[in-house]
């Protein structure tokens, strides 16, 4: 049995709607407005209902999109460690350590060359 055209429409849009779905990490606020305002165009929801279920799934991707990152940030420093790598981290933090010990031996050279100074007298 054939579908009607309008079901055929309607699964066209849905499938457009997954597929934004899936790019939604990138989707800007330009398009996602047009393509709920197409969905409200063709009666299949609200306008400000599809542009909320945009925003879910756009922000749901965006919060996945970050964890898997983390994670695979995270299994990366471990096999750096494990393989005797330095990661930027690392070289940054004892870059920052040099630099405050470097300041607190100036600070403890110059001590004494003040104190040697004999006070001003009036």
């Amino acid at each position: 049995m054939a579908e009607p055209d309008n079901n055929g429409a309607v699964r066209d849009l849905l499938e457009r709607i997954a597929l934004a779905a899936v790019g939604a990490v990138a989707l800007t606020a330009e398009r996602a407005d047009a393509l709920a305002e197409e969905l409200a165009d063709r009666g299949v929801v609200k306008r400000e209902d599809a542009r909320a279920l945009i925003d879910d799934a756009s922000a749901r991707w965006r919060g996945d999109a970050t964890r898997l990152g983390e994670k695979a940030g995270a299994t990366l420093d471990g096999l750096f460690r494990e393989l005797g790598l330095v990661t930027k981290d690392d070289v940054e933090e004892l870059e920052l350590k040099i630099a405050q010990l470097e300041h607190r031996l100036r600070l403890l050279e110059e001590a004494p060359a003040r104190d040697s100074v004999p006070p001003v007298q009036h």
